[in-house]
């Protein structure tokens, strides 16, 4: 079957701007190009993927752990486009290598407790109770606190059991399911980033890379046409002027890693006494790295007032459980701190429509992992981006006659889910 995708329309006249080029404005930009609409993309650095940007070699780390989850709507989008392009899967051999560490202690399975939990339905879990109190009440004390630092790796927070029941509980279903859902683009994200902005310019979008926009120019760019903005919600927030672009995130310590290759180390160890992942990642690409070496990439979330050595500290306990003589090993290394840059969490009694809305007003749309869109990790930045420029090109056509492309005040409100 033929995958190309064309505009539905002539309406040369509607013009819509997305300022950023990660995959929330990649999606806006492909949207509203296949939607009919001329197209420019503003991407303030010199290369585009935000934080789907994959490192130059010989190291191609990505800003901390990255998947694809074969069951969500970006997957879906991508298959359709023929964007997905070559995706690994973790070998079978290589999957019996997954260690969880609990008591202390390096253990070939989970505890019995986090397997019956998340075989329950998401809708089961209750929106107003936090997740800790609503999984002992299913599976014990031990196994709550288990099963919600196991799904620490979907949500990058120190204390998972605190969130939402149902937001956490999805999350979990989708994280232990079987097969596995997690599937990683060859050779790193940025492989997928240019596929995605490959289709954008054969639609015809203008893609401007180092064009930085601040309040005035996006207030040059607004009079010519709706303007989607796909930055990180605190960018956003400077960027509009409106304090009220608010929502919490995780605070977790990056840690990446090269080893010379020694048969037996783990692919994964999950920390299930405190929220810790830590994967190898050339188990699935070994081209990630230099033969003959292999790639580690992991997260450890920490509280808002820790100091990175306590997530340092986390992952080298994770380092001696699962990959003896690491330290003689270890041929690179590097650490960051992700601090709000890793997708929005949602506290009991709110859910994703609670966030900030798509619809920002005067013909301002929102997009991003913070913004009110449901989903996993980067399917709320693919899901946002597509409503977003839908609600754009749709208020371009209502407002705007021909050859003017200004489109009218638009009132605040929830987005609806039509587009994804």
């Amino acid at each position: 079957m033929e995958h190309t995708y064309t505009p539905t329309g002539t309406h040369t006249h509607v013009h819509v701007h997305v300022v950023g080029g990660g995959l929330a404005g990649l999606t806006a930009a492909v949207t509203a190009a296949e939607s009919g609409a001329r197209v420019t993309l503003h991407e303030g650095h010199r290369a585009l993927g935000g934080r789907a940007r994959t490192a130059d070699g010989p190291y191609r780390t990505n800003e901390g752990p990255h998947a694809l989850y074969r069951g969500g709507p970006h997957w879906a989008w991508l298959a359709r486009r023929d964007l997905l392009g070559p995706v690994v899967s973790v070998p079978p051999l290589e999957g019996l290598r997954f260690r969880f560490r609990r008591a202390g202690a390096l253990r070939r399975v989970p505890p019995v407790a986090l397997l019956r939990l998340a075989r329950r339905g998401a809708r089961t879990a209750p929106v107003d109770a936090c997740f800790r109190s609503w999984a002992a009440g299913q599976v014990g004390d031990q196994g709550a606190r288990a099963a919600a630092h196991f799904a620490a790796t979907a949500l990058f927070h120190h204390d998972p059991g605190a969130l939402s029941a149902r937001f956490v509980q999805e999350r979990l279903r989708r994280l232990a399911s079987l097969p596995p859902e997690a599937r990683y683009p060859a050779g790193g994200w940025a492989r997928l980033v240019d596929r995605m902005a490959g289709h954008a310019r054969r639609l015809g979008v203008a893609v401007e890379t180092g064009a930085r926009v601040d309040t005035r120019t996006l207030g040059e760019l607004a009079r010519t046409g709706p303007v989607v903005v796909a930055t990180s919600l605190d960018a956003a927030r400077v960027l509009l002027d409106d304090p009220s672009l608010t929502w919490e995130s995780g605070r977790t310590v990056l840690v990446d890693l090269a080893l010379r290759t020694r048969r037996g180390d783990a692919f994964v160890v999950s920390d299930l006494d405190a929220p810790g992942w830590l994967e190898r990642f050339t188990a699935q690409d070994p081209g990630l790295a230099p033969a003959g070496e292999q790639l580690l990439q992991g997260q450890f979330p920490i509280g808002p007032d820790a100091r990175r050595a306590e997530g340092t500290a986390r992952a080298e306990e994770l380092l001696d459980l699962g990959f003896p003589g690491w330290r003689e090993r270890t041929t690179w290394r590097t650490e960051a701190l992700a601090d709000g840059r890793t997708g929005a969490v949602d506290r009991p009694g709110t859910t994703w429509r609670d966030r900030p809305s798509v619809i920002r007003g005067d013909g301002i749309f929102l997009a991003g992992d913070q913004v009110a869109a449901p989903g996993l990790l980067s399917e709320v930045s693919f899901t946002s981006g597509i409503e977003a420029a839908l609600l754009a090109v749709k208020a371009a056509r209502r407002h705007s006659g021909p050859g003017s492309g200004q489109p009218s005040a638009q009132p605040s409100g929830r987005p609806s889910t039509s587009g994804g």
